[in-house]
């Protein structure tokens, strides 16, 4: 395998990883956010720090890295939210922001906006592999659990669900904290897969495409973010020459689905094979019917 194509592996795994945390938050909870760039961030430059100037096994840096984030993110959700409407958005896009500069101001620690350079290269696609599987296998058991069913309880019908028990703070509490621990995950491997970091790797801009790719598989459907996030990856990819309009690109990618498939890829559906064979089997009983 080249290292061009074992490259593009690495990036699809560690955008699926941060992708799994927002279709937590957002598909399932309701709850828009522009600040896990922010999380990913915190999750980089702490494995960072840690393996560099620590001497930090890497495992057990990507572990604190991903716990560094979850904790700020517990913290923030205790602030924000009992916000209502746009407001919690606007917060999440406000400590995204804040986030940045403070990277940026930090130089003696981060390389400020230089950069953080001389991280070891420790994130191979074995590494990611089996972190997919592990941040897929964390996501469908939660998501598939009482706490999840209380996340979709809250989705549907906020007013509904608390009159029924389920305590709505605390559902999207937890699910805020694990968007951000994966959202941490996610940001360590990148720090060390490209050995070099800048705030500007997690802007807004980096938010916005995590957002728009759980939008296009599909609000409510894990397996849909998950292949929304591999076109989405891959596609620049192939067409490098127009990489300056990937923005535009994904613009116009929400705007079709919106218009053609307003509830995504997938909807509210898991991707699963048997689905595939139930679809074959009516359009094989479809034309069977026909014929006589």
């Amino acid at each position: 395998m080249s290292g061009y194509v074992g490259g593009i592996i690495i990036l699809v795994g560690i955008n699926i990883i941060a992708v799994l945390g927002i279709s937590i938050l957002t598909g399932f909870t309701r709850l828009f956010s522009f600040g896990n760039a922010g999380f990913m961030s915190i999750g980089a430059y702490t494995s960072a720090i840690l393996t560099t100037k620590f001497h930090v096994p890497f495992v057990m840096a990507v572990i604190l890295g991903a716990s560094m984030a979850s904790i700020l993110s517990y913290g923030l959700g205790k602030l924000t939210l009992n916000l209502k409407g746009d407001y919690f958005l606007i917060t999440t896009l406000g400590f995204g922001e804040c986030t940045r500069v403070f990277m940026e101001y930090m130089d003696k620690y981060t390389g400020g906006a230089r950069g953080f350079a001389g991280i070891k290269q420790s994130t191979s696609i074995t590494v990611v592999i089996v972190s997919v599987i592990l941040a897929a296998f964390l996501a469908w058991n939660f998501t598939h659990s009482k706490y999840g069913r209380n996340l979709v309880a809250v989705r549907e019908q906020e007013v509904a669900a608390a009159a029924s028990g389920v305590d709505v703070v605390k559902a999207k509490q937890m699910s805020f904290t694990i968007s951000a621990f994966l959202a941490g995950w996610a940001g360590a491997l990148f720090a060390h897969y490209y050995t070099f970091i800048t705030p500007a790797m997690f802007n807004l801009d980096k938010s916005s495409e995590l957002t728009i790719t759980v939008v296009i598989g599909g609000l409510g459907s894990l397996t849909g973010s998950i292949i929304s996030t591999v076109i989405l990856t891959v596609l620049p990819e192939v067409m490098r020459a127009f990489a300056s309009y990937r923005m535009l690109f994904y613009g116009l990618a929400v705007v079709l689905v919106i218009t053609l498939r307003p509830s995504g890829l997938m909807g509210y559906r898991e991707f699963s094979l048997s689905g595939i064979k139930r679809l074959f089997t009516k359009k094989h009983t479809a034309e069977v019917n026909k014929n006589e």
